[in-house]
């Protein structure tokens, strides 16, 4: 059994539907000392950015680009016919050597996505309608809270120029510590070369002044590596709440003011965006895998 990252591959879903997956079988020898054919390797695709953990929970590996490659089990040895006890007394033994039983493996298997630009923002902020008005992604829009329940991607094309943005479920104060659904989704930006906090300028309930600020603050609990990383700050509905926008420059001179329902303000939150994606891209090391190597006991044959 081998799990390769192939980048044809997207999601998880394929093996969360069908988790029990088997190896072909080994066939018998046969006359005229012919050995039987060997079991055919058992391919497990995955998207590149999944990591694989064992049963104690272990990282296996790390298959972070395409082509990275682990052998999750191996099979049996096969047994020796009859043949190979043969001696010079005695010619045709009625006796062989059973094969052994192959591996069993029991993983789980955890995608981080392969993103440049990691959005995050309070539930209604406007990200699923922002991803869908920059990309082609079509993700659901509502006016309720958590109305992104799984990360979604898009590809952000202007010219020859692209990359990719990914939609994570809303955060809420705590999701570093599990509250929501942000603690569950929070890793998929951990492979993000780009953070955009999205604030929401129509929050009846908050400042958004120091939105911005609580939201790194949640992600820094988390990660604090991932809060380093080069970040830029979107205001967000200033078509109907523009009267608050002058609040959140006094606090962050550098944010752009935006309404992803009209367009307003994204040409110019896309330059930005396009300038420090190409920066991060050219200061990032290219994404290397992960194989723990494991010494199995190899029984000696007598």
């Amino acid at each position: 059994m081998i799990v390769r990252a192939d980048a044809s591959v997207a999601t998880l879903l394929e093996w969360r539907d069908h988790p029990h997956v088997a190896a072909g079988k080994g066939r018998p020898g046969q006359g005229k000392r012919r050995h039987g054919a060997r079991g055919k390797d058992r391919i497990v695709k995955v998207p590149p950015g999944t990591l694989v953990y064992d049963d104690a929970g272990v990282l296996v590996a790390d298959l972070a680009a395409p082509g990275d490659a682990v052998v999750a089990a191996k099979g049996g040895r096969g047994g020796r016919g009859n043949a190979g006890f043969a001696t010079s007394t005695r010619r045709a033994p009625a006796f062989a050597e059973k094969g052994e039983p192959g591996e069993r493996a029991t993983l789980r298997l955890e995608l981080r996505l392969l993103a440049d630009v990691g959005l995050i923002g309070w539930p209604n902020a406007g990200k699923s309608t922002l991803i869908g008005r920059l990309s082609a992604a079509r993700p659901k829009v509502a006016d309720y809270p958590f109305t992104t329940l799984v990360p979604a991607l898009g590809v952000v094309r202007r010219g020859d120029e692209s990359f990719v943005m990914a939609d994570v479920p809303g955060l809420v104060p705590g999701a570093h510590e599990g509250k929501g659904l942000g603690d569950r989704f929070l890793r998929h930006l951990s492979r993000a070369a780009v953070l955009l906090y999205l604030v929401d300028l129509g929050a009846p309930d908050r400042n958004p002044a120091l939105d911005h600020e609580v939201l790194r603050r949640e992600v820094a609990r988390f990660d604090a590596e991932l809060a380093e990383r080069p970040s830029l700050v979107a205001a967000n509905k200033a078509d109907a709440h523009r009267d608050r926008a002058a609040a959140v420059l006094e606090r962050c001179p550098h944010a752009e003011i935006v309404s992803a329902l009209t367009g307003e303000g994204l040409e110019r939150l896309l330059d930005r965006l396009f300038a420090v994606v190409g920066e991060a891209r050219a200061a990032r090391p290219e994404a290397v895998g992960y194989v723990r190597h494991v010494v199995r006991a190899d029984p000696i044959r007598v």
